[in-house]
């Protein structure tokens, strides 16, 4: 299995990014999806999470109404649309898939059993 993460890059506050996550060797419609981030010297954080048997999307709570995430099944894609961005998003974004990862466990990025490579985001102000 790889998750190939994309789109990351450098943009002004209030700008828009589009990540993409592409995973190869795995039954993307039946796998929990998840959007994580690293900023310098904290702990991963889950952004935004599509669990693999309910549609309903988590965000965390200091993202909603900005990101939204989505995923394409024929493509085998996930995708995080970063809306009026703000330098404190400034990290490095990592996606990570699972086929079965329970919703207690899914808002570690240890849990899950592949993870992309991390796309870096940075935000100025």
């Amino acid at each position: 299995v790889q998750l190939q993460a994309s789109g990351g890059g450098l943009v002004q506050a209030g700008g828009s990014l589009r990540l993409s996550c592409a995973a190869s060797g795995l039954t993307f419609s039946g796998a929990t999806m998840g959007w994580f981030r690293q900023a310098p010297g904290k702990e991963h954080e889950l952004v935004a999470r599509l669990l693999r048997y309910n549609s309903n999307p988590y965000y965390a709570e200091d993202v909603k109404g900005r990101f939204t995430i989505s995923k394409d099944n024929a493509k085998n894609t996930v995708y995080l649309q970063m809306n009026s961005l703000k330098p404190e998003d400034t990290a490095v974004y990592y996606c990570a898939a699972d086929s079965r990862i329970t919703w207690s466990s899914s808002s570690l990025i240890s849990n899950y059993g592949y993870r992309g490579q991390g796309t870096q985001v940075t935000v100025s102000s």
